[in-house]
């Protein structure tokens, strides 16, 4: 049994239609109009234990709706949905000893007490041993830096400590499952890369489910393996993040420091197969190639044999343009989905 299994899942939600102003509250009074908004539409799918999964889409794509789904905050409209085998919004307490969820915008800090003291009362609630507490205490410490904030109350913490403290707080009692919804929003460089390598220690160490949803790309790269993408209430692609990368992120780029201009790289370049584009500023030369027609060492080798190379770098393939391109109608991944699974 997968730990996470979702069969048709679908969510409705009722919404009033009310005119402007007074006489448009006095009409809606004696003549109720409703329209129904779908936020998820029949999505399939299952997730096994210890997977750390990027759950993304557009704004209002019906990302956050799941997740409350599977904490059990919602009841869906129809379909089901199972969590460690057991019903979430049925069975919430049961189901909420198991998992743990950060939601970038919200805390579960008490804000007039000392975190530490927050912390003692999350013991308390999820009846955490003395000894367990003690050592994810001394971990998230450290991973953390939990100890120089831990004494203030959490109106006085910066966004970046707040996430800090409630990545520990949602992880003190060893959830099987941890459901991140835009864990590292509005958060600085260092900070981002902080809570991402805790976030890969409770993955690779633990063996923590995560679920990931995020607006950045350099969490999924980062983080996850597996990308499922939600649009307009449908999931349009589920697979791996590196088969999204190889079908449409084949373009690499060489930017190189020559000692001197090389006045012959032009024509060479232009007959090497799987060279996409070139561009020469000076002793600047970047080259734009095909991955999977030409190696980097190859294109690498060509400009050695013409100029003297003082420095260079590679830009890989990133995921950004391709969510983009998604988002804008110009992809079909589900299409691509449905190859990987050989289904015909």
């Amino acid at each position: 049994m997968s730990q996470i299994e979702v069969s048709g899942l679908t969510k409705v939600f009722r919404q009033a239609i009310k005119q402007p102003g007074l006489k448009g509250a006095v009409k809606h009074f004696f003549t109720q109009q409703y329209r129904d908004k779908q936020a998820v539409d029949g999505i399939n799918l299952t997730i096994e234990k210890g997977e750390s999964v990027a759950y993304v889409g557009p704004n209002g794509a019906g990302k956050s709706t799941t997740i409350k789904m599977l904490t059990g905050i919602l009841v869906p409209t129809s379909g089901a949905v199972r969590v460690n085998g057991i019903d979430p919004h049925k069975k919430r307490m049961e189901n909420a000893g198991k998992i743990g969820a950060v939601f970038g915008q919200r805390t579960q800090l008490w804000w007039d007490i000392p975190v530490a003291e927050s912390f003692s009362l999350l013991k308390d609630i999820y009846e955490i041993p003395d000894g367990v507490y003690r050592e994810n205490m001394k971990t998230f410490t450290k991973l953390l830096e939990l100890d120089e904030y831990i004494h203030l109350t959490g109106r006085k913490l910066s966004l970046g400590q707040r996430m800090r403290a409630d990545l520990a707080a949602s992880l003190l009692h060893n959830p099987e499952i941890v459901y991140l919804d835009e864990p590292t929003i509005g958060l600085d460089i260092a900070v981002k890369e902080r809570i991402r390598k805790f976030i890969k220690h409770i993955n690779a160490e633990l063996g923590t489910t995560v679920m990931l949803t995020t607006h950045d790309l350099g969490d999924i790269e980062d983080l996850c393996s597996r990308l499922v993408i939600i649009d307009h209430g449908k999931i349009i692609y589920d697979g791996e993040l590196q088969a999204v990368k190889d079908a449409f992120a084949r373009e690499r780029t060489l930017h190189f420091q020559l000692g001197k201009p090389a006045s012959a790289l032009a024509h060479t370049l232009h007959g090497i197969p799987g060279i996409i584009s070139h561009e020469a500023d000076g002793n600047q030369v970047s080259v734009s190639f095909d991955r999977f027609a030409v190696t980097a060492g190859e294109v690498a080798g060509q400009i050695m044999k013409l100029a003297e190379v003082v420095d260079f770098r590679i830009d890989e393939p990133s995921i950004e343009t391709i969510i983009r391109r998604v988002y804008a109608g110009e992809l079909d991944l589900a299409e691509m989905a449905t190859e990987e699974r050989g289904v015909v």
